[in-house]
């Protein structure tokens, strides 16, 4: 659907955007927070290590044992993709040069390719080839690898090993173009579910490492023998070329039932060892083994370190100690119950010691200390709660090859590791620590910035979610998660406006209640009374006293819950609708869906749609915000911009230039002025923009030099107590912060209401038959003022819509958003510009 001239020419009509860049960091909410699947040290160069993670990006490792994040500046809107890092390789005659493969996804409704990014200067600066397929750095089997190695004799020379079939591929120019080696045939042919095509487990895991010889000798310049492993289970996985890749030929004697994981070299051997599991990765398997392979009689030893009953798991992490010759590690990759287990060889794997053992069932001797200092909600929420103390899917297990003594491994939670790891072979109590110090890891869900309460809400995936009660603690990794109760993911939080210590969270997990409330600002939590265990996941809104909580959940539609009451179906309103409570108001309630806006004066029972509320050439309501301190006035986010109002949404009018916005928020600005954040596409491209003058100007405050990935997976929300400061969650890269002066004059004020400008696109005749609403301004953090319906009619203003009304309005599915499949009952046509694409039977999706 196109939007009106009107739209058009007033977009067309307003300035560029000033550039006026804040300078971002991290809150700290520390310990990483997701997969690290991978760590690579320099061969040579002491203190050079990177770790890339499935979706929060490559890092470098500091001298304090801190990490900098080194991918931020590529990551834009259109490359959000840059953050999956599927496979990681550092040049070993060059420790200034790193080379990793990226990309999120090899699925049908990830529209990107896949790229090699290269940087000569440790990260500081990148360049990028994009590549002929996709690349899946959070896909299945992403803890395999490295699928990417630089020749250690020739750097002109790089091998990439690809999934989806698309077999083996090499840069003779130092990775500036690659082309496809023909002579490798074997494309790994292994796919977790072949009925799920084009979804996320229906893709050829594809090939698994490319590990070169460097005891072999040069042929024309390059390293004669490399082996590559493929994800094949029958007959063969492990391949060697003996002639720089002419040709490629099964090393004989392989194991012949289970994937290949890692693959490393120990060159003062002269020996290969390889870790293996009966399943991609990172969650699965059930069985496996350790091997070594002899490079002088071309022979193979299993040297798995359990057997029986004892081998329930398969193997993933692996280190070689590069000092000395013989020793090793290697990790259980998914053992779940009771805890992950690490073996250390002294002897080339000839016999091996476990860092636990049962001491007589139920009791263990831990031969390590564990500690969290870095980041202590770890241990709060994770380590204590858990018989799982190591951690899990462990892929990444490293030996620094130039210090015995330090050693770094992933899980699903951090990235764990320390420096005396050589007290194994004798008193053998090591110290493991949290260390992922600079590593923010976390997809969040949600964001709220409470005016007189907590700083910072952020509700995240996999870790539930943190509370920041001031802005004195961003620097400071949290005492602890989101707790009792404790869900697996927070999807969003909100503050009850008029008593900002009131909060409400929702969770995704499925079986227990997932609606929980807090009375001290998010510190202590309690279960919902009224939710059940059917329900999760989705959107909330507060009512401004705290008694009502409305929940556009993802799979029940549109609730209500009032006094702690059970949540009940709110028929007026679509599945999916963008929802929001009037910070003031306790009465008044917005929702939006496809191209019409809806308004409850009677705390959520009943909606009614404004007509016309919204001009034509809106399609999509994205987002429905607030102001904190005054009541009636609203912004609306949609595919056409921006839209505000300052009478309760009877009338709206346009908020300046910026066009097909997502995610908006009001933050505190200079004096008694608010700022408005939006996500949206502006002059300066899709990025994150602020306005002081309803959207006279707007400013990109997001800048080049920082990239936050897809702009509609992120969440932004001001500051409602420190003037100018702003906070972004990533789909990815943990929270942001920053704070700078926006120039141009208040958007609204917090004891002033404007009146609708002239040249609003719609008409008060809008207003809802039978309701009048006057603006109020509310200066008491503590009293609301109540809408009340016209003296002079006698229909209430809570007037229930009729299920006979004229015409229910079009709801359209946000981009990715499922469309159709059997069984679907929800949206079917994408809001613009998107396109419902099948995928399956069961699932399509707006791409």
């Amino acid at each position: 659907m196109k939007h009106s001239s009107a739209i058009q020419l007033l977009l067309a009509a307003v300035a560029a955007p000033v550039r006026a860049a804040f300078s971002w960091k991290n809150v700290n909410i520390g310990g990483g927070g997701g997969f690290v699947p991978s760590v690579v040290f320099h061969p040579t160069t002491k203190g050079v290590a990177y770790a890339r993670t499935d979706i929060g990006g490559l890092y470098r490792l500091n001298p304090d044992d801190s990490w900098t994040a080194v991918t931020d500046s590529i990551t834009t809107d259109e490359r959000w993709g840059h953050w999956g890092i599927d496979a990681l390789a550092l040049d070993p005659q060059n420790p200034d040069k790193v080379f990793a493969a990226t990309g999120m996804y090899t699925t049908d409704w990830d529209p990107n390719p896949g790229a090699i990014i290269r940087s000569s200067d440790r990260g500081a600066t990148w360049q990028s080839v994009d590549l002929p397929f996709k690349v899946g750095g959070n896909m299945p089997g992403r803890g395999m690898g490295e699928r990417l190695a630089v020749d250690p004799k020739n750097s002109s020379i790089i091998y990439f090993g690809a999934r989806s079939g698309n077999g083996l591929w090499k840069s003779t120019n130092g990775g500036v173009t690659f082309s496809k080696v023909s002579s490798f045939t074997n494309v790994g042919t292994y796919i977790p579910d072949p009925s799920d095509v084009g979804g996320y487990n229906g893709d050829k895991i594809g090939l698994t490492f490319v590990t070169f010889d460097s005891t072999s000798s040069l042929l024309n310049g390059a390293t004669s023998r490399i082996f590559v492993g493929t994800a094949d289970n029958t007959t063969a996985s492990v391949y060697v070329s003996t002639d720089a890749g002419a040709t490629w030929t099964a090393v004989a004697g392989q194991p012949a039932k289970y994937f290949p994981h890692k693959c490393r070299l120990q060159p003062a051997e002269k020996a290969l060892y390889l870790t293996y599991s009966d399943g991609a990765g990172p969650y699965d398997g059930t069985s496996g083994g350790v091997y070594r392979y002899d490079l002088t009689t071309s022979t193979w030893k299993d040297i798995t370190p359990v057997s029986g009953g004892d081998l329930f798991y398969g193997f993933g992490g692996l280190g070689v100690d590069m000092q000395k010759p013989g020793t090793l590690v290697v990790a259980s990759l998914n053992s779940w119950w009771p805890d992950a287990q690490i073996f250390r060889s002294t002897d080339s794997g000839n016999t091996w010691s476990p860092i636990w053992e049962w001491a007589g069932y139920p009791d263990q001797n831990w031969y390590y200390g564990l500690y969290s200092d870095n980041a202590p909600w770890i241990n709060a929420g994770f380590i204590s709660q858990d018989t799982k103390r190591l951690g899990w899917m462990i892929e990444a297990l490293e030996i620094d090859p130039l210090d015995s003594d330090h050693w770094l491994y992933g899980t699903g939670l951090t990235l764990f590791g320390g420096r005396d790891l050589t007290k194994w072979d004798t008193t053998r109590n090591v110290t493991i620590s949290s260390m992922a110090v600079g590593i923010e890891e976390m997809a969040v869900l949600g964001l709220a910035s409470a005016p007189g309460g907590s700083e910072l809400l952020a509700a995240v995936g996999d870790n539930n979610g943190f509370t920041f009660k001031s802005s004195s603690d961003l620097g400071t990794s949290p005492q602890k998660p989101w707790m009792n109760p404790m869900w697996t993911s927070a999807t969003d939080v909100d503050y009850a406006g008029n008593k900002p210590q009131n909060v409400v969270r929702v969770g995704n997990s499925a079986g227990s209640p997932q609606i929980a409330l807090s009375t001290d600002g998010g510190d202590t939590w309690n279960v919902h009374p009224g939710a059940d265990s059917t329900k999760n996941s989705g959107t909330l809104a507060y009512s401004a006293e705290g008694d009502t909580i409305l929940w556009s959940s993802g799979n029940a539609g549109v609730l209500r819950s009032a006094n702690q009451g059970t949540f009940t179906a709110v028929a007026a309103l679509p599945s999916g609708a963008a929802i929001a409570a009037d910070k003031k108001n306790n009465t008044v309630f917005y929702a939006g869906s496809g191209n019409t806006f809806y308004r409850s004066t009677n705390t959520g029972t009943s909606f009614s749609a404004v007509s016309s509320a919204l001009p034509t050439g809106v399609t999509a309501v994205r987002d429905i915000i607030a102001h904190p301190l005054v009541a009636g006035e609203i912004y609306v986010s949609t595919n056409a911009g921006i839209f505000r109002s300052t009478n309760y949404g009877s009338t709206f009018s346009s908020v300046g230039s910026l066009a097909n916005t997502e995610k908006i928020s009001l933050g505190k600005g200079e004096g008694s002025s608010w700022v408005l954040y939006a996500f949206g596409r502006g002059a300066n491209g899709a990025k994150l923009y602020a306005t002081a003058n309803n959207g006279a100007t707007w400013v990109d405050i997001q800048g080049d030099s920082q990239g936050f990935g897809a702009i509609s997976a992120n969440r932004v929300v001001g500051s409602s107590n420190v003037a100018g400061q702003v906070y972004v969650g990533t789909n990815g890269r943990g929270v942001f912060c920053a704070k700078g002066v926006v120039s141009g004059g208040g958007s609204s004020s917090s004891t002033s209401s404007s009146a609708v400008a002239s040249s609003t696109t719609t008409k008060a005749s809008s207003t809802t038959a039978g309701t009048t609403l006057s603006t109020s301004v509310v200066k008491s953090s503590t009293s609301s003022t109540t809408v009340k319906p016209s003296s002079t009619s006698k229909a209430a203003s809570s007037t229930t819509t009729s299920a006979a009304a004229s015409a229910t309005p079009t709801v359209y599915a946000k981009r990715w958003g499922q469309c159709a499949g059997n069984g679907y009952t929800g949206p079917k046509v994408c809001e613009a510009p998107w396109v419902c694409t099948f995928v399956n039977d069961w699932y399509s999706q707006c791409l």
